[in-house]
């Protein structure tokens, strides 16, 4: 996946975040609903993140952006970027 690539399923994960904060508003789905899907999310987020910055890392020491490889969501967690 590619820089450009990445960023499009970012910005597709914050609307579909958006998405589920208006359903428990409106009362579509319950928060309980709600709860597990955020957590999907922000752990997929996370690892976006995380390939991201490693592709930008290569890419500004001279090494290849394509060798960088999505991480287990448990090593990515809570990724600030």
């Amino acid at each position: 996946m590619d820089q450009e690539q990445i960023l499009a399923r970012i910005a597709a994960m914050v609307d579909d975040e958006r998405r589920l904060r208006d359903a428990v508003a409106s009362g579509r789905i319950d928060s309980a609903t709600e709860h597990e899907r955020l957590g999907e999310l922000e752990r997929a987020l996370d690892q976006c993140w995380d390939l991201l910055r490693q592709r930008r890392a290569k890419s500004e020491f001279g090494e290849n952006p394509d060798e960088a490889r999505v991480r287990p969501s448990s090593q990515v967690e809570d990724y600030q970027g």
